[in-house]
């Protein structure tokens, strides 16, 4: 979920709290707002085709881990710790950092780790095609 979408749900949540236990709106005020909502959610996802727009309301996921080498700019642009890092690490089954090919903080908030305990294993480019290296 992007923060967009997060926003578009927390939005159509309030209208409908609002519709329900508000005197002063009247029930098509609150139909009216929600279908409002969904036609902005609409039109987004048809903008999203194209790039600057998907820029300005998309995350991008973001690298944290190049092999072994842990990027500390992106796990602070992340808010992550080295702790939250090693936890998703343990999770993962990693036993040595020599089997992390890479560590991706995804757009929905997830990390993701590829590794593979065969050393000569290599890791696509194309999985990292979309990831921010900054």
């Amino acid at each position: 979920m992007s923060s967009f979408d997060f926003a578009m749900t927390v939005a159509v949540g309030s209208l409908i709290a609002t519709t329900a236990l508000s005197a002063s709106v009247s029930l098509i005020d609150g139909i009216v707002g929600v279908f409002m909502i969904y036609f902005f959610q609409l039109a987004a996802a048809f903008f999203r085709r194209y790039k600057p727009f998907r820029k300005a309301i998309d995350n991008s996921p973001l690298l944290l881990m190049t092999g072994s080498k842990i990027i500390e700019s992106n796990l602070s642009k992340a808010r992550l710790t080295e702790g939250d890092l090693r936890s998703k690490l343990r999770e993962a089954n990693v036993m040595d950092l020599s089997e992390v090919r890479a560590v991706v903080f995804e757009t929905t908030g997830d990390i993701v780790v590829l590794h593979s305990a065969n050393p000569e294993r290599k890791l696509s480019e194309w999985l990292l095609k979309d990831v921010d290296v900054t």
